[in-house]
């Protein structure tokens, strides 16, 4: 029997894994609740992806692209529009986690500290998160208010994912060298995970590739606990 081809079977898997992301969401996506407080987070109850990046970074964008929704999460032009944790459940598989924005934000200081606060309790002792995706602009690079999110998730020990944001709005060369220099820094951080995703919301660019992603997120978590109440 002649073998196959491993490109072959790299192919394969990869168009298997894109349909498995394309199914998971196309399932319903609702609204669960937006909370403010650590005490009122939700009990865990499905894995969750978390959202996080700068204000404006283009996360709600993002969320609406993956889930085919025009305004499943809010966007917006005014830094710091999403002010709670907001909690989406897709399907009966997997929960999607709106973070508020860090960094600038046209708010009180004590209203930014409490934002702040909120997203570390949140990603601190969350057993459920399943990976964060730190999103960065494609035009910016990481910087500081990055770094220090991503320190925290390393002492947290909390695997999070670089997901480049509004990649249509670099020339390739650049974005090449944008690509590279994350590679570089994530390859320091013991809690980063290797794959950069790099998306357009409004080109739909890498939305196929996220949801492959996150669908293998689902059915790893799906396979643990299948695992779990064998034993």
């Amino acid at each position: 029997m002649a073998e196959t081809p491993a490109g072959e079977d790299d192919g394969a898997k990869a168009a298997a894994d894109i349909e498995r992301g394309r199914l998971l969401f196309t399932q319903d996506c609702e609204f669960v609740m937006g909370v403010r407080t650590e005490a009122d987070l939700p009990h865990p109850e499905l894995p969750e992806v978390a959202f996080a990046g700068r204000s404006n970074v283009g996360k709600s964008s993002l969320l609406n692209a993956l889930t085919n929704r025009r305004s499943l999460a809010r966007t917006s032009n005014t830094p710091g529009r999403t002010r709670e944790v907001n909690f989406f459940r897709l399907g009966g598989g997997l929960m999607l986690v709106d973070l508020p924005g860090y960094g600038f934000a046209r708010a009180g200081k004590e209203e930014i500290a409490r934002w702040n606060k909120l997203i570390e309790d949140y990603l601190r002792g969350r057993v459920n998160l399943r990976r964060v995706c730190l999103l960065i602009d494609a035009r910016r690079g990481i910087g500081a208010p990055d770094r220090a999110v991503m320190e925290l998730l390393d002492k947290a020990a909390v695997v999070y994912q670089v997901v480049l944001t509004k990649v249509d709005k670099e020339k390739p060369s650049a974005l090449a060298k944008i690509r590279q220099a994350v590679a570089e820094e994530i390859g320091r951080h013991g809690a980063a995970y290797p794959e950069i995703l790099a998306t357009s919301a409004a080109k739909r660019f890498g939305l196929e590739e996220a949801r492959a992603s996150f669908a293998a997120l689902t059915e790893s978590a799906l396979s643990e606990s299948t695992l779990a109440d064998r034993e």
